[in-house]
């Protein structure tokens, strides 16, 4: 990867290296010039603006389409912008059930096209802040045609084919038949859905996409069929945002602080898994049942439901095995909490580094105002405008999923969608901005999504959150690319020791504490005390 985007040599060139070329003569790009961060942000979105236009208009106009064997007519405007604004964003989150509601093409030509190039599109974002932090005395941070190209054709497409035809192989579905009617030993109709399956499912958990062309996503059968798909799937869900911080530790040059980053990430993520599986098996007074499988992959049993729902949601991934209201109240708190820290534990395809790059930036200014010296990051000075767009990516999404989920509680055409009152209630509006904020995708069930104030806000909280993480990442790379490297000295915090990785989880969890834990004591915590006592709504 490193040296893909570094413009290396590299063995894939050998063999795709005429498709790059390809589409930079088709789109008229010359791949030596170079951008600054501000044509460099107006190219990232006029791209993702007229990408976003044409899959409303496709969702539109599928009735009148091909490859619609069901004759499916075009979704409601609502629900075509939110699925837009979902799959343009790489968050997937999916208002509507797939097999009844878009055709093969809306599947293939909008969202699977969009799972590569949203996914690109957050790598972009990385790479950029890179250069910043490498370069030095330049206006320019690359340019995002090549970024966006290399990472589609040397790493994403590679990699989905490769994984489609092993996901084949273990039966997950690939075909244009139509859905089968057949007649069950009971003597009913039922219909069997089918599709081109398989090329998606493989984007949807490399690029941490997670939108299911099913609606039951990956607890269904066709989609996720065996324990070794569901390995397969869980692993490419981490493999890119997971290698991308050693590739980050390659390109400034620092390997030592790129392993304490990937260690901050993994505490934090262990830790996740820990609370969940302490909650999930305490003996729960309401239902009196040990193991309670309600809800939950019982293929697989529920540690591996819990290892999958604290992976999709640590990353931007939000693919779903399981029901994560079914889960425990802390274990689907945990989920909830893992996205409203930032999904900096790995994260999703760029973008997850970019938040742990955020918090580094905030934990060395703050230790830097602490013993009086001007905040240093990998030899760069953070000074005001930094921090200015550092506070407003941390801050942004915390304030749509706190708005929005407070406006949400006191409208009657809100609340008209839930199906839990009391705290699991508050927990389904809740979880539904932050995954929206987070750009996650991930439902947490119960609350009926598909209606017009639903889809109109949480399509917006998806385009403004989207928004708020990948500008500042410009425009902080613009402003370091333009400072000179200053060489550290007996007074230089050192990012490389054990303190820091202290300093950062720290900061890391005082910030989401202090942010959230208001609403979550109102939700999963306090529906914990009550599940204890015996209590429910």
């Amino acid at each position: 990867m490193a040296n893909v985007f570094n413009g290396k040599a590299h063995f894939a060139y050998q063999v795709l290296g005429w498709l790059e070329n390809l589409c930079y003569r088709m789109g008229g790009v010359n791949p030596e010039e170079e951008m600054s961060w501000t044509d460099y942000g107006k190219a990232l979105l006029l791209f993702n603006f007229f990408g976003f236009i044409s899959l409303f208009l496709l969702l539109l106009a599928q009735g009148y389409l091909p490859l619609n064997p069901q004759n499916l007519e075009g979704l409601p405007w609502s629900l075509a912008f939110n699925t837009a604004a979902s799959f343009t964003t790489n968050t997937n989150w999916q208002a509507y059930g797939g097999e009844t509601t878009l055709s093969y093409l809306s599947q293939m030509l909008g969202l699977t096209s969009h799972n590569f190039l949203s996914a690109a599109t957050g790598m972009a974002a990385l790479l950029t802040l890179t250069r910043g932090l490498v370069r030095k005395t330049t206006h320019t941070i690359g340019n995002f045609w090549v970024d966006l190209v290399r990472m589609v054709v040397y790493l994403l497409f590679p990699l989905a084919v490769l994984l489609a035809f092993v996901l084949v192989g273990e039966g997950v579905i690939q075909t244009f038949s139509p859905y089968v009617e057949l007649t069950t030993v009971e003597n009913a109709k039922q219909t069997i859905p089918l599709g081109p399956v398989a090329s998606q499912v493989a984007i949807k958990q490399l690029g941490t996409n997670g939108g299911g062309f099913f609606n039951a996503n990956s607890a269904h059968p066709f989609e996720n069929p065996t324990p070794f798909s569901n390995l397969l799937e869980m692993l490419a869900i981490i493999l890119i945002p997971a290698a991308s911080v050693y590739t980050y530790g390659i390109m400034i040059g620092s390997k030592k602080h790129a392993w304490l980053l990937f260690f901050t990430m993994f505490m934090l993520w262990a830790g996740g898994i820990v609370v969940s599986l302490y909650s999930e098996h305490l003996h729960n007074p309401v239902l009196d049942v040990y193991p309670i499988l309600e809800g939950q992959e019982t293929r697989l049993g529920t540690t591996n439901s819990l290892l999958w729902a604290i992976t999709t949601t640590a990353t931007s991934n939000g693919s779903v095995n399981t029901m994560l209201s079914s889960l425990s109240p802390l274990a689907g708190g945990m989920s909830m909490f893992n996205i409203m820290l930032g999904e900096l534990v790995f994260g999703g395809v760029g973008v997850g580094l970019c938040s742990m790059i955020m918090f580094a930036l905030l934990t060395v200014f703050l230790s830097g105002l602490m013993v009086g010296r001007t905040p240093e990051y990998l030899g760069k000075k953070i000074e005001k405008q930094e921090m200015q767009w550092v506070v407003l990516a941390v801050l942004t999404p915390s304030a749509l999923i706190l708005i929005g989920a407070g406006i949400s509680c006191i409208l009657p055409e809100a609340l008209s969608s839930l199906t839990n009152q009391g705290p699991h209630g508050l927990s389904e509006i809740l979880y539904a901005f932050t995954s929206s904020a987070g750009n996650n995708g991930s439902a947490f069930a119960g609350l009926n999504a598909n209606t017009t104030y639903y889809n109109l806000a949480l399509g917006s909280v998806m385009l403004l959150a989207r928004t708020a993480i990948l500008l500042p990442s410009l425009a902080i790379a613009g402003l370091l690319a333009k400072k000179k490297i200053t060489p550290p000295s007996l007074g230089t915090f050192s990012t490389n020791s054990s303190l820091f990785v202290i300093l950062l989880i720290s900061v890391i969890l005082i910030v989401g504490a202090l942010t959230f834990f208001p609403a979550l004591s109102l939700g999963p915590i306090v529906e914990h005390l009550l599940m204890l006592k015996g209590q429910s709504f």
